[in-house]
């Protein structure tokens, strides 16, 4: 009998035990997979690492599918799309604890295309991790090399 992956199974299980530890979890992506959605200024060397505080991010959807949320660049409001296939890893910021996965094969690990465009969030739908009047503040996401 075969069985689903596990992958998503893991991903939400280390991303509740990070978070559940006071710890921020960062999710380590590969940008180029078909479907990702993220700013593309932000890949380096075809993957993208994402925090995904509680405080950073809004709309999580984490389903067996995809790992969806909202968050800001450069205070930015932009809804950010990962396949659950593309996520190469999942750890914690403070000690690196937490879980690689091996990259999903069957597709062109650089496209001539890129990764795709992240969608921008209509302006009244303000993410909770922070506000207009943040400005003077850096933001929460930070790409870890």
């Amino acid at each position: 009998m075969s069985m689903t992956s596990n992958k998503a199974y893991l991903v939400r299980a280390f991303y509740d035990w990070i978070v559940d530890n006071d710890c921020t979890p960062y999710i380590v992506a590969d940008a180029f997979y078909p479907g990702v959605a993220v700013p593309q200024q932000h890949v380096s060397d075809g993957q993208i690492v994402l925090n995904l505080a509680p405080r950073a991010i809004t709309s999580l959807v984490m389903d067996n599918r995809i790992i969806s949320f909202t968050t800001r660049f450069g205070g930015v409001p932009s809804t950010i799309e990962l396949p659950v296939q593309s996520i190469l890893g999942i750890y914690a910021r403070e000690n690196g604890q937490g879980m690689m996965f091996e990259p999903e094969t069957g597709h062109d690990p650089q496209p001539p295309a890129g990764p795709g465009p992240v969608k921008s969030v209509p302006s009244k739908e303000k993410p909770s991790g922070g506000t207009a009047g943040d400005s003077g503040k850096k933001p929460s996401l930070r790409i870890v090399k």
